[in-house]
């Protein structure tokens, strides 16, 4: 490489410093013209870039805004839909494929009821017309309702709504709770004082005043720190355990229909050599199915409070 040739190496600038262009001899062909040329025109490009202020971004406007704002909360809200849609398959999956009893009849194996869950107790003895369990204590919420029966739908419609706002955050911290099952009906007593048991929503008569108690059986995950309501008309409560004579049936619930069945079971016990009606004990009706249930498919139990007979 001549010396009076600009190197690569070092830059076209530097190497015309060098080297003075009196001393090298002048380019003839229009190759070695346009070579000065370009690299003339490199320089100054060069020299433009470095006195040049670095380029912005373009400012957005105020439509670019609410459209990406737009743009955002629709994502986000399709992302809480979609956890929403997710919650709400898991809870219809509870009550469009449901649980069954162990059967004794055609009747209970057409009965289901939702997958929610309910009271625990063992199964001691089965007999042709009823069945004897032992009912574990458990926790209930519970409100004084109107209603000369315990399904008058105006009364129990109040109560279960007094109940369910309790159920769903009306409570001192504010949470929400799972829904149980099934739903009771009760006439206590006639000293109307004990409490004796109980399922998730029970309705419970007070002879005295001619009321009845509804509750709700709270979920076993809290045990005895159950949050407390912020309504003074519900009440909290534990409800000892027992042993109960249950007679299952299908249909809807009247109040000629509980009469007739807990007089059935009242007689059939009569020849129960285990077994036998405890004294004062009074009947519950356990419903366990939501109201849009076809009435050949829904689950319902007349349930009598038993004691051992004496050996």
């Amino acid at each position: 490489m001549s010396l009076c040739e600009p190197s690569s190496l070092l830059g076209p600038s530097l190497s015309r410093t060098l080297v003075p262009t009196s001393r090298c001899p002048k380019r003839s062909t229009s190759a070695g013209r346009a070579a000065v040329m370009s690299t003339a025109a490199a320089d100054r490009a060069a020299a433009a870039a470095a006195v040049s202020p670095p380029s912005r971004r373009r400012p957005i406007s105020a439509l670019e805004a609410r459209v990406s704002l737009v743009f955002a909360l629709a994502s986000q809200a399709s992302s809480v839909s979609q956890r929403l849609l997710v919650n709400l398959a898991t809870e219809t999956a509870k009550y469009v494929f449901p649980k069954r009893f162990e059967s004794r009849n055609l009747e209970e194996a057409l009965m289901a009821v939702p997958d929610l869950e309910t009271v625990k107790f063992k199964v001691l003895s089965r007999r042709d017309q009823y069945e004897i369990r032992e009912v574990e204590p458990y926790y209930i919420a519970e409100t004084t309702m109107p209603g000369k029966t315990g399904f008058d739908f105006n009364g129990a419609s109040q109560s279960f709504n007094v109940l369910a706002e309790y159920l769903f955050g009306k409570n001192t911290t504010k949470e929400q709770m799972e829904m149980t099952t099934p739903v009771y009906t009760r006439k206590s007593p006639s000293d109307g004082e004990r409490m004796e048991m109980t399922t998730p929503v029970i309705t419970k008569k007070v002879e005295n005043e001619g009321k009845w108690q509804m509750s709700f059986v709270m979920p076993s995950k809290y045990g005895a720190n159950i949050p407390s309501p912020r309504d003074p008309s519900v009440r909290v409560k534990e409800v000892p355990g027992k042993i109960v004579a249950v007679v299952a049936f299908s249909g809807f619930v009247t109040d000629e229909e509980v009469i007739q069945r807990e007089l059935k079971v009242r007689d059939a016990l009569k020849s129960d050599g285990e077994f036998r009606v405890k004294e004062g004990a009074s009947v519950e009706v356990a419903q366990y199915n939501p109201p849009f249930t076809l009435p050949f498919t829904r689950r319902n139990e007349v349930a009598v409070e038993v004691e051992r007979k004496e050996q």
